[in-house]
């Protein structure tokens, strides 16, 4: 990420997870079909932020700069661009 991060967290590579049972996307983002039939957001500014809700009952928030990309398929699996800033809430 641009800067600093004064958030304690990690940064993340690119990650994908299938644990996912619900996200809420700030309105940072915008949403698009990709041909493969995964739904695209990109993020449209800097610090768009998501909070996800895993099977496990933990929360996080991630973090990502301007056009970053989260990709959800059909099957609820998750793919989540490089860098972003991940922190359990």
């Amino acid at each position: 990420m641009k800067g600093k991060c004064k958030l304690k967290g990690r940064l993340e590579n690119q990650v994908y997870s299938s644990r996912v049972q619900r996200s809420e996307f700030d309105s940072n983002w915008k949403t698009c079909l990709s041909k493969s039939g995964y739904v695209k957001y990109v993020a449209t500014k800097d610090k768009a932020k998501v909070e996800v809700l895993l099977d496990n009952g933990q929360r996080k928030l991630l973090i990502f700069n301007k056009g970053g990309k989260i990709m959800v398929g059909g099957g609820g699996t998750s793919h989540y661009s490089k860098p972003h800033f991940a922190k359990v809430i």
